[in-house]
């Protein structure tokens, strides 16, 4: 049985031709596990990271009436932080993974509901415009992070022939 809800749906409604390979329904559902989990993660790295930034430059002005050895660390570690940040783009990947996973959940009830693109359409029917628009919506996503990477190689290589040129 598969819970939507308060409703209780028979497995081979969910996904009749479940243990085809081109079903897409096992696929759909992989899929929505790992974007959620990605999206957890690169959520929880970008928060605990700007959480440490934020703590050591407000501590910076403090600690620097005291110890200027210990003010200038914490000025690295920020910079270094900030830098990882800036590396693993763990804010835009949050959001990007977040945005496809909620894609995929409303396209997975979409389909179970049988309605919208699935509405009138027989088993096989529903299962491959259910593969198409799956497919889709993943390489969507996968054009639009293979995008924001080349667009960051550019930013790093115009920033720094910018400095170059100083």
């Amino acid at each position: 049985m598969i819970r939507i809800g308060d409703k209780r749906l028979s497995s081979s409604l969910a996904a009749p031709h479940d243990s085809e390979p081109d079903s897409g329904y096992s696929r759909l559902e992989s899929q929505i596990a790992w974007y959620d989990h990605k999206s957890v993660a690169a959520q929880r790295a970008f928060k605990l990271c700007k959480l440490a930034e934020i703590t050591g430059a407000a501590s910076v002005a403090v600690v620097a009436n005291f110890n200027g050895l210990i003010a200038s660390i914490l000025g690295v570690v920020i910079v270094v932080l900030q830098g990882l940040q800036h590396l693993n783009q763990w804010q835009h990947n949050w959001i990007t993974y977040r945005s496809t996973c909620e894609a995929l959940r409303h396209e997975k009830y979409t389909f179970l509901a049988r309605s919208g693109p699935y509405e009138g359409a027989d088993d096989h029917a529903a299962h491959k415009v259910l593969a198409e628009r799956v497919e889709g919506l993943i390489s969507t996503e996968h054009s639009k992070w293979i995008s924001n990477q080349e667009n960051a190689v550019r930013r790093a290589r115009e920033a720094r022939s910018g400095k170059g040129d100083a």
